[in-house]
């Protein structure tokens, strides 16, 4: 009976970590994506002060070149944040990322859902012919068909 108990009590403790470790996960992508939207945000900001220095460059003919390219490459530096981010997002999410438009798929798609072009998966680019299946008459007799 003491075994009996004990196994429940062990099945109990590794349910309630695989729960704990699934709600740590949605929290972490959580904060993943709250970091998405202070990086856009913060690029937004820049853009908005880039287009005023431009702005103020042509109305007074100062020149504010050094300000613009500080600015430019901090925007740089911010989608590279963000682009590293998303693919921790698309990583912890499991999605794939079509290589032609940059979009994240799931990871079973089959084609993008945005261009709609073919995603390549690992599970495919790995995949031998000897694991392919010959789908042609000859493999095949007349009662497989019906």
């Amino acid at each position: 009976m003491m075994g009996i108990i004990e196994d429940v009590l062990l099945n109990a403790r590794t349910a309630v970590d695989t729960v704990g470790k699934k709600a740590g996960q949605v929290i972490d992508i959580s904060k993943l994506k709250l970091a998405v939207a202070d990086i856009k945000s913060d690029i937004s900001r820049k853009y908005q002060i880039l287009g005023r220095v431009v702005y103020e460059e042509s109305v007074t003919g100062k020149d504010y070149s050094k300000n613009k390219e500080e600015l430019i490459e901090r925007i740089k530096e911010l989608k590279e944040q963000l682009e590293s981010v998303t693919e921790m997002i698309a990583n912890s999410s499991q999605k794939v990322k079509c290589e032609v438009c940059g979009s994240y798929n799931s990871k079973n798609a089959i084609f993008c859902n945005k261009c709609g072009e073919k995603i390549n998966s690992a599970e495919e680019e790995h995949m031998d012919t000897d694991d392919m299946i010959d789908f042609t008459e000859d493999n095949f007799e007349d009662d497989d068909l019906f």
